[in-house]
């Protein structure tokens, strides 16, 4: 599956840079990061619903496609802030194997510090 997001990736790089008329990917790039991070917000809204609706139902379907968007409009958004699926990756494994309690204390400990400096 790495495979799919790197090439995911290296589509949505391209794409910022394209002319807007050429694809949905590049006419939100074209629109700024406001309009990206609305995009990201709806998604989640829509994601939340959906979960509610999965519960009811025990459909995932539609849990699933919305998802995919979320996934979707915030690699845009990693993108366009020349970042990619590697960074976040890159987070999660480092945070493997810590409890969640410890690797919160851990960032509030890092927060602090950085916010002093």
């Amino acid at each position: 599956m790495d495979d799919l997001l790197t090439a995911l990736d290296k589509v949505l790089a391209e794409r910022k840079t394209a002319s807007p008329d050429s694809s949905y990917v590049a006419a939100l790039n074209a629109e700024g990061l406001n309009k990206i991070l609305e995009k990201v917000g709806e998604e989640a809204t829509e994601v939340i619903l959906a979960a509610k609706d999965t519960a009811e139902s025990g459909d995932p379907e539609a849990l699933v496609n919305e998802v995919a968007d979320l996934w979707f409009h915030t690699m845009v958004m990693l993108a366009h802030l020349d970042l990619d699926h590697t960074d976040v990756l890159n987070v999660l494994d480092a945070r493997m194997g810590l409890s969640g309690l410890a690797e919160k204390a851990a960032r509030k400990g890092h927060n602090a510090v950085s916010e002093d400096a």
